[in-house]
């Protein structure tokens, strides 16, 4: 069973936390490797954040001390050192080489590392609950922010072979504030935002909690403020060595989620999935020679 991240707990406490909370907060986050090798008054020299505030950091994460948040993040250092090395070792390797090669090599680098982050992070606990949430709901609405609304588009493209109750918010199709409004609390509101985090998906979040609906929310910081108002938050590696994030591990967390949904459906997915198949064939919708 993985090892609980840092990160996840800080996420789903950050908005609650005060401007010198938050401050310790992303210190702990940024520098995983100190906070588990060096000491508290060492801590808090390198960070102009008093030894105090680290306290009630851990108390306000439910920690029983600073010293069980150190613990943890030994724990979690000592998962991740292999990922760590070879990480490095990518980056060292990416200075050698000139043109179109060495680029691919930085791209695909950065997203095999995002998937072993993933792979190694993500609380697989948490991952059957959305997909427990998502099975029972009487409805499924997605909304992607920016560069995310051609994932969400792709994971309804998805679902809809085998239920048809998920649909896309989008600006040229459903408007937000009317869907938002038939919301309930037997519905899901899936939210994916990445940096620069959309103030719609965050404001739409919040809405729909207030709605009742269940609201899940993939994105790549524990800082989301979409975060604070989500019953599930996935924080999805994103790196990338260019000037957008990458979407590959957000994609494979999705095509996850659809993979699991069909496995432990109760309906006979693979007729569901025929009967479209049909009635695309009868509409000419594939090339035929």
């Amino acid at each position: 069973m993985p090892v609980e991240r840092l990160e996840t707990r800080i996420a789903r406490r950050y908005g609650g936390l005060s401007h010198k909370l938050r401050e310790a907060a992303d210190y702990v986050i940024a520098h995983p490797v100190e906070v588990a090798t060096r000491s508290l008054r060492s801590i808090s020299a390198s960070s102009s954040v008093s030894p105090a505030t680290f306290s009630r950091l851990a108390r306000a994460l439910e920690f029983d001390s600073y010293e069980s948040l150190r613990e943890l993040s030994r724990q979690v250092v000592g998962a991740q050192i292999v990922t760590f090395s070879e990480k490095a070792a990518q980056l060292r390797a990416s200075g050698e080489g000139d043109g179109e090669a060495a680029m691919l090599d930085r791209q695909v680098g950065a997203c095999m590392a995002n998937l072993a982050a993933l792979t190694q992070e993500i609380d697989r606990s948490q991952l059957q609950t959305a997909v427990d949430r998502l099975a029972q709901a009487r409805r499924v609405m997605l909304f992607g922010a920016f560069a995310s609304h051609g994932v969400a588009e792709h994971v309804a493209y998805l679902t809809n072979y085998i239920q048809a109750d998920w649909t896309v918010v989008s600006h040229s199709g459903t408007p937000l504030a009317a869907s938002l409004e038939t919301l309930c609390p037997e519905d899901v509101f899936l939210v994916i935002t990445k940096t620069p985090y959309a103030r719609r998906a965050v404001l739409a979040t919040r809405m729909a909690r207030e709605q009742g609906a269940t609201t899940v929310v993939l994105t790549d910081r524990h800082a989301c403020p979409a975060l604070m108002h989500a019953d599930i938050g996935f924080c999805v590696p994103s790196d990338s060595p260019q000037f957008f994030s990458s979407y590959v591990a957000t994609l494979a967390l999705m095509e996850t989620l659809v993979a699991m949904l069909v496995s432990q459906s109760q309906d006979d997915v693979s007729e569901k999935i025929r009967l479209v198949e049909e009635r695309n064939e009868r509409l000419g919708d594939f090339w035929a020679d």
